[in-house]
């Protein structure tokens, strides 16, 4: 008897210890390959007016409108702070500027701090960014980082990655940067990865971004065609605060010679500035021939033109792109087991308002594109409405990876909208908040709310001033923000609303009274034609 029970026992503990040592059995194949792989696909200053999965009137993006064939299209995603920093900084963290410290473009970003892709990388990730990072310090919790110098040029841009010692060394490249992004993450892909681990890589480009210099391939496209114009090109900025009419981004007045190709162009080599002159040059010498006896509206549809073609041009080389990273991913069996995901920092204005640049809490600027493939997890075809935002993507691809999300991470994990089952609980309402006044383009500082039908714009500062200047539209019937109906009694109760839920987002998300809104001084250093436009 006495053997027959320590039999058992024995048999009865080495049961517990393996349904103990089964977790981490999970864990460890999961570990090893059975965790999606992330391909995150990020542009500058991309706006829903350009692709074609959103808006097929100017331009056809089939390897971008592939990703929502073949996945989902997000109608409603919203940005934090609509400039580029900023922008990546909450892509990074997960946390609104204020919490994150990278409020404006003059900013230098913490690495040191928590950040997604650190996460991933203690979870057994291998992470690897290419491309645009824009954020001033070294990229830190990548494996591998190779990425443009500053802002980059279009043309032969130094790009910064890890010498031999593990410090960063800047390298020349010569071609058109948007190839050589793409070319650098399918070299990593297929050649520097690790097979046995899961990947997370983030391939960005600087296209669109101004001054929009199209690839040799595109110099000419679009020569025999005319984009229609939007139809508020040609706004007066009445029915709005004086925010709207002190901005400086007109295309009728601010672009420069640089944007519309009149002017020097840098960074090119002999043999590209020969098939550029050939391309542009006949195209100037039209204009400047029929400029004296155009009118001002006549000079000004074609300053149009030439902007919003060249910047076309750019996004076509980005799609051609994608297509190649899809294509991988599909001739080596990855695409079963990666999320695809495709945005931009924020929208654009494309002539709206007649505007270029981005800022504002306006619609074309707060709403960015939002694609996503996940094979078995995303319907194919999927069209979402839920108000999500770049707030989200961190806990995205933690929630992906199996990573625990922390508590103090700001946004919400996509992952349950992206199987078609968002949470009850599901924002409502969002939080903007822009800081950078004074400063380029001269856009007020502003924050606000948006439940997607109602918006409610409060600007406090501009040009080193305290202002106190409020904006409610309604966007159902006044799509394009041309009439603010702040104040009006037919408005009382959607007012009193939005006011309430403005102050409830301020305390959720512990915003601060921004009080440093003086100007600030110049880098005497800095050459003008240097400083970040």
């Amino acid at each position: 008897m006495p053997t027959t029970i320590a039999t058992a026992s024995q048999r009865l503990l080495l049961l517990t210890v393996c349904m103990l040592a089964l977790p981490a059995t999970i864990s460890r194949a999961a570990e090893d390959g059975e965790r999606p792989n992330i391909v995150f696909i990020f542009t500058d200053d991309h706006c829903t007016q350009a692709l074609s999965a959103y808006d097929p009137t100017r331009i056809t993006t089939p390897n971008m409108d592939r990703i929502a064939r073949e996945g989902m299209r997000f109608d409603r995603c919203y940005v934090t702070n609509g400039i580029c920093g900023p922008s990546r900084a909450v892509i990074q963290t997960g946390k609104y500027s204020h919490i994150n410290g990278f409020m404006t473009n003059g900013n230098r970003f913490n690495g040191d701090q928590q950040t997604f892709p650190k996460l991933l990388q203690s979870a057994g990730y291998q992470t690897a960014i290419i491309g645009k990072w824009h954020l001033v310090t070294t990229p830190q919790g990548y494996d591998y980082y190779d990425v443009l110098k500053g802002q980059g040029p279009y043309y032969n841009p130094p790009m910064i990655t890890a010498g031999d010692d593990g410090q960063p060394v800047t390298r020349p490249h010569t071609g058109y940067t948007t190839e050589i992004i793409t070319d650098k993450t399918l070299d990593w892909l297929r050649e520097d990865r690790d097979p046995n681990k899961p990947f997370m890589v983030m391939y960005q480009h600087k296209a669109p971004h101004r001054n929009w210099m199209p690839a040799p391939k595109y110099l000419n496209w679009l020569d025999d065609v005319t984009i229609a114009e939007p139809e508020t090109l040609r706004d007066d900025y009445k029915g709005r605060t004086q925010a709207a009419s002190h901005q400086q981004m007109t295309i009728r007045d601010h672009l420069s010679a640089r944007d519309l190709k009149l002017g020097d162009v840098i960074s090119l080599n002999p043999e590209q500035r020969k098939v550029w002159d050939a391309a542009y040059e006949p195209k100037n010498k039209a204009f400047e021939a029929a400029k004296a006896s155009m009118t001002e509206d006549e000079i000004f549809q074609w300053k149009y033109q030439r902007y919003v073609k060249d910047y076309l041009r750019c996004v076509k080389s980005v799609d051609d792109g994608i297509g190649e990273i899809l294509d991988y991913l599909d001739e080596s069996g990855l695409a079963e087991n990666t999320i695809v995901i495709y945005s931009s920092d924020q929208g654009w204005y494309l002539g709206e308002h007649g505007w270029y640049d981005k800022r504002w809490m306006y619609e074309e600027s707060l709403r960015t594109p939002l694609l996503a493939r996940w094979p078995g997890h995303i319907a194919p075809g999927s069209v979402n409405n839920d108000i999500v935002s770049n707030l989200d993507f961190a806990e995205t691809f933690l929630e992906i990876a199996g990573v625990p999300v922390p508590d103090d991470m700001q946004g919400r994990s996509l992952v349950p909208v992206l199987e078609g089952q968002t949470p009850d609980d599901w924002r409502e309402v969002f939080y903007y908040h822009y800081y950078e006044n004074p400063g380029a383009h001269n856009v007020a500082r502003h924050y606000g709310v948006t439940d997607g039908e109602h918006k409610l714009i409060h600007y406090y500062a501009l040009e080193g001033k305290k202002i106190d200047d409020w904006e409610l539209f309604d966007l159902k019937s006044d799509p394009n923000e041309l009439q603010s109906v702040y104040g009006s009694s037919d408005y009382t109760a959607v007012q009193q609303k939005l006011q309430t839920q403005l102050e409830q987002a301020r305390q959720q998300f512990n915003v601060p009274e921004d009080t440093n809104i003086a100007p600030q001084r110049r880098n005497r250093q800095q050459p003008a034609a240097k400083r970040k436009q």
